[in-house]
């Protein structure tokens, strides 16, 4: 049985080469965390040179795209593969990106809960204040979720998740093809209604990153906090 920090190296390294394979660059680092039914890989360091000029030229929509089109494309062949050398059973495979940062997310969503302790929420948070911002957030970009779900990664990682969030035209924009324009669209709007609820305030720490994706069939929301080290 492989142990977590195997697991962890296994992922990392499959993660990077098949970054470089395909981007033209892989990161300059990779950190994998596993807990529950969630798998996540943060990328940092991860900017392809062709895709420096694009951002000159104020292309980052060009850029987003094509690594959005080019993760469908090879979403497949993780699964198996992670299949194969983990051991895990993913069901479905998400992705964000930083351009600013150089950093990514990568957000597998696994078929059984992997065996182990969960990670206790830390005594300091609001929990109950948390939820309420979260939903709040959501109810200023959507609607407020028939179900969210808040699960601590790790001291450094939070994964929520929001089921029945969309609203009637972002359903006719999914129904007529512009799924990518809309996800291109809802993120930054994303990003700016959970800073304007002040989820820090809730957490009691520094959010370092945030990520978004969604899966518009089943229709639910993935978040992603990526929290700044304990001093």
């Amino acid at each position: 049985m492989n142990t977590e920090r195997q697991l962890q190296s296994e992922i990392g390294g499959y993660i990077s080469t098949l970054m470089r394979k395909h981007f033209g660059k892989g990161p300059t680092s990779v950190y994998v965390t596993l807990q529950s039914e969630f798998l996540t890989i943060h990328l940092r360091g991860f900017l392809a040179p062709m895709e420096k000029i694009l951002i000159k030229q104020n292309e980052q929509n060009r850029v987003i795209k094509t690594r959005d089109l080019l993760m469908r494309d090879i979403s497949e062949d993780i699964i198996k593969t992670l299949n194969e050398i983990a051991q895990l059973e993913v069901r479905d495979i998400y992705a964000d990106w930083s351009l600013e940062t150089e950093t990514g997310l990568l957000i597998g969503i696994l078929k059984q809960p992997v065996p182990g302790e969960s990670f206790d929420w830390p005594e300091d948070v609001n929990e109950k204040e948390l939820y309420g911002k979260i939903e709040e957030a959501s109810r200023n970009v959507e609607k407020l979720p028939e179900a969210t779900e808040i699960v601590w990664l790790s001291d450094r990682t939070i994964m929520i998740k929001r089921s029945k969030i969309l609203v009637e035209l972002e359903r006719e924009l999914i129904k007529n093809g512009f799924e990518e324009e809309l996800r291109i669209a809802k993120r930054p709007l994303e990003h700016k209604a959970i800073k304007a609820v002040d989820v820090e305030a809730a957490l009691n720490r520094k959010i370092r990153e945030t990520f978004f994706d969604w899966d518009f069939e089943k229709d639910e929301g993935y978040m992603v906090f990526i929290l700044e080290s304990s001093k």
